[in-house]
């Protein structure tokens, strides 16, 4: 049985969850993620993996499609007892996300329910997929392991038109206390990483691709710059090694001092 330590990330293949894996790997992880959209960049990211010396392996996944998280959670089953001879994984990120304009008076329901689904209904029933069990059998993610939601910092600054963006992730924030206390006694710990402004492609790329924006952003950061996703990946990691398991239920934003 391998003692490698294992950690699924969602929506890995592209941005902040690529980083997270990447991160992840450095440290001596093996990685299962997820994504949702483009297979190319997920083999890009199992061969950067491989490139470390360490193991990822890819699994499609709508977290919107609530009725494909049995057959998900069975794949990583599977996965387990065939690569590495494990029943468990120890590590969980859910880090899968959108992000959708909604300025008051100009929002559909649709656009509402689409960031409700990703962010807070995917990611809950997603985790008591995989952290807890059927009646009969054991759940996946290990007892002592650790759980890593991603937040944003418009849960603590107002930045419109992302008002529902910024309450969706703010009920993550939520999950994460609630979690912290109903998985404690078997000492899986449960965090919020809330990144600031990332220049990714996230949201169509709008922040990587204004340099005004960014220049704006800079200046009201402590740092003096906006963030890659290479600055938030080692965060999480560093929030999941050993000797940190006593932090938990906790919101760490890492923003590089925005808006302080």
């Amino acid at each position: 049985m391998s003692t490698t330590t294992i950690a699924l990330v969602t929506g890995g293949n592209r941005g902040i969850g690529r980083s997270i894996v990447e991160a992840l790997a450095a440290d001596g992880r093996d990685i299962i993620f997820t994504y949702n959209s483009d297979e190319g960049k997920a083999k890009e990211v199992v061969d950067a993996v491989a490139a470390q010396g360490r193991v990822a392996v890819a699994m499609h996944l709508d977290v919107t499609r609530s009725a494909a998280l049995p057959a998900l959670a069975n794949t990583v089953r599977r996965t387990l007892r065939d690569r590495w001879d494990r029943e468990a994984f120890d590590i969980l990120v859910n880090n899968a996300g959108i992000a959708l304009h909604t300025p008051l008076g100009a929002t559909d329901e649709e656009t509402m329910d689409r960031l409700f689904a990703v962010h807070v209904k995917g990611a809950y029933l997603l985790t008591q997929a995989l952290a807890t069990g059927p009646e009969g059998t054991e759940p996946l993610l290990a007892d002592g392991g650790r759980i890593v939601n991603l937040s944003t910092g418009l849960a603590r600054f107002v930045a419109p038109p992302y008002a529902v963006y910024g309450a969706v992730k703010g009920a993550v924030e939520v999950l994460t206390r609630y979690w912290a206390v109903e998985l404690g006694a078997r000492g899986i710990s449960v965090n919020t990483i809330a990144p600031g402004p990332v220049s990714t492609d996230f949201d169509g790329g709008a922040l990587r691709d204004d340099e005004n924006l960014q220049e704006i952003f800079s200046g009201l950061t402590a740092q003096g710059r906006v963030a890659e996703a290479d600055d938030i990946g080692p965060v999480v990691a560093a929030l999941v090694r050993e000797g940190t398991s006593w932090v938990t239920g906790q919101r760490i934003e890492a923003s590089g001092g925005f808006r302080i």
